[in-house]
């Protein structure tokens, strides 16, 4: 199921998700960024500015060494990608998802939730690596958290997915859910995995998408919501 789109906002004012838009526009100019480095310098620029599980263990930065706190890498990580199929899956799921919960919450109250959905799931990725000195990167974290606001919010939403060559409509809580299920099966395979392993971030996603379910609603006004 390759999702297109998804049901008209049920959300009060109609303004514009210009924070959606503004996340889609930093990620993909970050992803430009990375890539007009050489690839020698891409890995170190990718060591350097996401997330390492080990230098929350040791309480410090490991080499190469930048001048920042190894901390801001909780929110650096987040607009750097490891691939074009990475930030483009990314950025579909954000613009598909993203502007109902911005609508339902405001850009401000958006903006702020998404990106402590993406802490949490670095949280979570830390948490189940910690001897890793592998760098994780994306947006996936955060976008976790705003399905997971938006399966709380529209549950009876439908979302529009190519499959087997046509369009369908298929109820957002079966393609959230069968999303989920998906990074919950990963992710208990993924815990014995060793520090050289390459792969999927499946904690983070899961990290992310349980603290959009759990905040969701503190983050959304009263009236804002009509949901179906």
């Amino acid at each position: 199921m390759f999702p297109i789109g998804d049901d008209n906002d049920k959300v009060s004012g109609g303004l514009p998700p210009l924070v959606t838009w503004a996340l889609i526009a930093v990620n993909v100019l970050a992803f430009f960024m990375e890539i007009s480095r050489p690839e020698a310098a891409l890995q170190t620029f990718i060591q350097s500015w996401g997330v390492v599980p080990r230098e929350y263990t040791a309480g410090h930065d490991l080499p190469p060494l930048v001048a920042a706190p190894f901390w801001t890498t909780l929110f650096t990580s987040m607009f750097l990608h490891g691939g074009w199929m990475h930030l483009g899956g990314n950025m579909l799921y954000l613009w598909i998802f993203g502007d109902n919960v911005e609508r339902a919450m405001g850009a401000v109250k958006f903006l702020i939730f998404y990106l402590v959905c993406g802490l949490a799931a670095s949280a979570a990725h830390i948490m189940f690596n910690l001897g890793s000195s592998m760098p994780a990167v994306g947006a996936s974290g955060a976008i976790s958290g705003v399905l997971g606001g938006y399966l709380l919010l529209f549950p009876r939403n439908r979302v529009r997915v190519i499959s087997y060559g046509q369009i369908v409509h298929i109820p957002a809580l079966v393609v959230i859910g069968f999303w989920i299920v998906l990074q919950f099966v990963n992710g208990i395979g993924s815990v014995a995995r060793t520090d050289e392993t390459a792969g999927v971030a499946y904690m983070a996603h899961i990290g992310g998408f349980v603290a959009g379910i759990v905040l969701v609603k503190l983050f959304v006004g009263r009236g804002r919501v009509v949901v179906r």
